[in-house]
């Protein structure tokens, strides 16, 4: 791809295009001449970007939350639609070591530990909950 840009005599005549398919998730990006397969993915993590004038004040200018992958013609298509590691190397596989997962939850309790706290709002004494729940066992 840099070759490309840089053989042209003028870098302002370089054309460049990216056109999505129908799913909008894979699509080809043309430079000049060529084109590359590249793929639209979701990052772990919302990215903030900051722009500085003087140096010293940094102004947020936006969140990002995707980034388009191009790759060469023989490179496999990355799995899915979130890409596993972030933009810098500390964030290598991030979704695995930085994010809990989500905790197994048992639908029953759930809904019981639902009931008996709409009944302690209502006025329903702590201890009644306690001994029903412990006959129920």
């Amino acid at each position: 791809m840099n070759e490309s840009a840089a053989s042209s005599s003028n870098p302002h005549e370089a054309s460049l295009d990216l056109s999505f398919s129908e799913d909008g998730r894979n699509d080809t990006f043309m430079i000049g001449n060529e084109s590359f397969p590249a793929s639209l993915l979701d990052l772990p993590a919302v990215v903030e970007s900051y722009k500085t004038y003087d140096d010293s004040v940094l102004i947020k200018t936006a969140d990002v939350g995707q980034m388009i992958m191009v790759r060469e013609e023989n490179d496999p298509a990355p799995e899915g639609v979130e890409y596993k590691h972030g933009l810098t190397p500390p964030m290598r596989d991030a979704r695995r070591r930085r994010f809990r997962r989500e905790p197994d939850l048992n639908a029953e309790l759930v809904n019981q530990v639902e009931k008996h706290l709409i009944s302690i709002m209502h006025g329903v004494s702590v201890s009644i909950l306690l001994f029903s729940s412990l006959a129920t066992c």
